[in-house]
């Protein structure tokens, strides 16, 4: 197997640094053929399964002496041949989608740029583009003008900091006994956060969700009442917008007016849905989300922004230095309100700001809208196709789909899941295999831009006659 281009010989040695005093020839030869090497991976895509069926390990630990740059792009171009590839057409089992290709450049100059977010003289302009990116997305979402935010490394941060800033506004000798109540279809980074925070084992309490896969209003109610009857205090409630196996989305704008009865913090969890709010065709999907005390949102799940980017979004974004802020002694004052370190719970970061801002930039209010609702009209042209009296299909409003055949549950469900899957894969077709319920199921997101209506009338072909199976 063999996915990149020909390796040719470069003109330039590549020193361990470039200089700082002359253009560099030899890191310019390496970057152009690290890229055409990364130009064919993506080219061939479509050639090749989504997920490689041979993996050849590399060599792992340095040498005795160090690698000549054909070495480096040979270890490069190996590591590329056992990678996953979502840029083929049939990658639809997870919230991965292709990458922007100037989010892909951006990336490039950051690891160049090597700039640091902790502190503002670490990095002058990007700690000021991300104030005021955050601040953007906090608008676009319907936060009041006060509201900004912080980049994280993924979702499972960004709740992390949601709920420790939503902990830090109780006293303090109610703080460990506090409780966070979310749906059973949340996602596992809570169960995280509570073991992070030192909570109770009953630190996390899931309430069941309707046929729909939702948070009910009136469970939540009852949930609050029998806390407060046990003396015990909500650290926060989180709605989901977008569960991780069928993308439902709770009812935001009643929970909202719950939460403010009992004077809760609601934290949404919107990683996954989220940015549909940034559309105006599709901003109606995230109704309520701008009633949330925080939210969690990530980019890369659906916009193509490499990894990782997620935000969180507050309110008041001058709790989290109230939570977060430790001072930085060995740094200059910041010449804004803060460095980016006292903002949250990392400290060093690299500069993820610059490739969200660039690919933003890059497809533009209409791309933006494009890339949303193209989403959703994939998931839908996929559910007319599917057989709906043989199959039993998980949906919610977003664009992730989940089905298994009707009447089967527990190991019956594994088994045809597991062959089905495997079927699919020879197809060219790649879907995840979630627990959910009583069994597992199949599930597909239909975030790749790549994936066009042939494919889908394929797949929905290849899912109906697998049903029996």
């Amino acid at each position: 197997m063999h996915t990149g281009s020909p390796l040719l010989p470069l003109s330039h040695e590549l020193d361990s640094f470039a200089s700082p005093e002359a253009f560099d020839p030899g890191l310019q030869d390496f970057l152009h053929q690290a890229s055409d090497l990364l130009c064919h991976w993506l080219a061939g895509a479509s050639g090749r399964p989504p997920l490689p069926s041979v993996r050849r390990q590399p060599d792992i630990a340095p040498g005795p002496i160090g690698a000549d740059s054909r070495q480096l792009l040979t270890d490069l171009q190996q590591v590329m041949e056992g990678a996953f590839q979502p840029s083929h057409p049939g990658a639809l089992a997870h919230l991965d989608p292709p990458p922007l290709t100037a989010s892909i450049a951006a990336e490039l100059i950051c690891a160049g740029m090597n700039n640091n977010l902790l502190a503002e003289e670490l990095s002058p302009g990007l700690s000021d583009l991300e104030r005021q990116l955050c601040r953007w997305f906090a608008l676009r979402l319907g936060l009041p003008d006060s509201g900004g935010g912080v980049l994280a490394s993924g979702g499972t941060l960004s709740n992390l900091m949601g709920l420790l800033v939503a902990r830090d506004r109780l006293p303090e000798q109610q703080r460990q006994e506090g409780v966070v109540i979310c749906s059973a279809d949340a996602h596992v980074s809570l169960l995280k956060a509570t073991r992070v925070m030192g909570l109770r084992g009953d630190g996390l309490q899931r309430l069941p969700v309707d046929d729909d896969g939702c948070m009910a209003p009136e469970a939540l109610e009852q949930a609050l009442r029998d806390l407060q009857e046990q003396g015990r205090s909500c650290i926060a409630v989180v709605a989901t917008a977008g569960t991780t196996v069928r993308g439902a989305v709770d009812p935001l704008t009643a929970m909202a007016a719950i939460c403010r009865g009992h004077n809760v913090w609601l934290h949404v969890d919107a990683a996954i849905g989220g940015v549909f709010a940034l559309a105006g065709t599709t901003t109606a999907l995230m109704d309520g989300i701008a009633l949330a005390d925080s939210i969690t949102l990530n980019p890369q799940k659906l916009l193509g922004i490499t990894k990782a980017s997620s935000l969180l979004l507050l309110r008041d974004p001058s709790l989290l230095r109230a939570t977060f802020s430790t001072g930085l002694p060995y740094m200059d004052t910041a010449v804004g309100d803060h460095h980016g370190g006292e903002a949250g719970l990392q400290g060093t970061r690299p500069a993820e700001i610059l490739k969200l801002w660039l690919g933003l930039r890059q497809l533009g209010e209409a791309g933006i809208e494009q890339l949303l609702q193209a989403a959703l009209d994939r998931r839908n042209s996929v559910c007319r196709r599917l057989d709906a009296e043989r199959l039993d299909v998980l949906s919610g409003t977003l664009h992730l789909l989940a089905f298994r055949p009707r009447g089967i549950h527990g190991s019956e469900a594994d088994l045809w899941c597991e062959t089905t899957r495997r079927a699919l894969l020879q197809q060219g077709f790649m879907l995840s295999r979630p627990h959910h319920g009583q069994g597992r199921c199949l599930k597909a997101v239909f975030g790749n831009p790549h994936t066009s209506e042939e494919h889908l009338a394929r797949l929905s072909t290849l899912i109906n006659a697998l049903v029996d199976r």
